[in-house]
């Protein structure tokens, strides 16, 4: 297949749907695109009505077009990732990957529009984060929930604000930025560097005032960011964890027994803020995104100093730390039920803790004179004896 082809079907594919986030290539199955976080089939006139072998890996092909790193990854370590443009048209991450002997794709739509801070309508403590100096930032959460946006909306805050040499570390490169008042530098993996590890250790020689590290994957790569963070730097990345305190948990355990409490007073000092987000479906289709947030206290240095312990929980600690802008995902998501924007049974289903939750969502139907509970019909035995 052409190149000219493959920009011809993706272009279709892409005026299947008007949210379209992901187009899926698998073997026994239709051309699909993900929107709103479900796939959705697209009739592209197939001979057999499902892709076959030969064809994903002919638009495997043509994506890869030659590149001899790319086709070392897939046929080595069994998949590959890189960026792909349409010429005028949208770019897009790709991962190719091999299954049960066949090919498989997944290209996430990209935004070529850099996103701020305010159209996403993000937490007023945003705007916080991008006038720190120094220390680490981290957002979590799963795959596809939007922590590379946010990250962006924050990086063209302080892109339009201050006079600072900005690099990003990225796999692949997914918003574009151009120089405002920052200068800014952005490099891939696979092109730009070999790994996270040599490309921060590289990058703490070439004078950055502001750090992106695409993802923390490793002990070395913390190690480095936290040696980044204590000599003056600010530097934002991600983890793969489902909320704040498992990610403090989860950083501790990268490190040996021995080393431990030693981290533990490097993160107590250099941690600034950990974002955890989560995409729920809208009443009325598309997604909002939920935010939880802890940022760096008294109480937030004890806990991760010494560990949680009852009534010292970083959940505990976000849940009454409203005055430090810090919220739990519980909390957030009552008040998106409160708006309106999400539904009752979505509000329970991406709770942390259901319980809670539910009582916020009953006493919310409460004060609207719904009712909260579908038992009816009691009464007291009058003739009780």
């Amino acid at each position: 297949m052409r190149k000219a082809e493959l920009d011809i079907l993706l272009t279709r594919l892409l005026q299947a749907h008007p949210r379209i986030s992901d187009l899926n290539f698998a073997v026994g199955r239709p051309f699909q695109i993900a929107a709103d976080g479900l796939l959705h089939p697209v009739d592209m006139e197939l001979a057999t009505g499902e892709l076959t072998g030969f064809q994903t890996e002919q638009l495997a092909l043509a994506l890869i077009d030659n590149n001899r790193r790319l086709l070392t990854d897939l046929f080595t370590h069994g998949s590959c990732d890189f960026s792909y443009f349409i010429p005028d048209g949208p770019r897009f991450r790709v991962n190719i990957f091999s299954q049960k002997g066949y090919i498989s794709i997944v290209m996430r739509k990209l935004e070529s529009e850099i996103p701020t801070i305010q159209g996403l309508d993000l937490p007023e403590c945003f705007h916080d984060m991008a006038k720190e100096k120094n220390g680490i930032i981290l957002f979590v959460g799963a795959t596809g929930t939007g922590k590379t946006t946010s990250l962006a909306a924050i990086l063209d805050e302080i892109n339009e604000n201050e006079p600072l040499h900005i690099i990003s570390l990225e796999d692949p490169i997914e918003y574009v930025h151009h120089h405002k008042k920052a200068t800014f530098n952005q490099r891939e993996l696979g092109k730009d560097f070999d790994t996270f590890a040599n490309g921060l250790r590289a990058a703490m020689r070439q004078a950055p005032h502001v750090i992106l590290v695409g993802e923390i994957r490793d002990r070395e790569t913390m190690e480095i960011a936290l040696n980044a963070a204590e000599t003056g730097h600010l530097v934002f990345s991600t983890l793969h964890t489902v909320n704040a305190g498992h990610t403090i948990n989860r950083i501790i355990g990268l490190f040996s027994a021995e080393e431990e409490q030693q981290v533990r007073f490097r993160l107590a000092d250099t941690l600034r803020w950990v974002v955890a987000q989560r995409l729920l479906p809208k009443v009325g289709g598309g997604r909002q995104a939920a935010f939880e947030i802890l940022q760096n206290n008294l109480r937030v240095k004890d806990s991760i100093l010494h560990g949680e312990r009852e009534g010292k929980t970083f959940y505990e600690i976000m849940d009454a730390g409203s005055a430090y802008k810090m919220q739990t995902f519980d909390q957030h998501i009552i008040e998106l039920f409160r708006a309106g924007i999400i539904s009752e049974e979505t509000a329970v289903a991406y709770a942390t803790s259901q319980a809670k939750v539910r009582q916020g969502v009953d006493q919310i139907k409460s004060a609207k004179g719904e009712k909260t509970s579908d038992i009816e019909g009691l009464s007291l035995e009058q003739d009780y004896r």
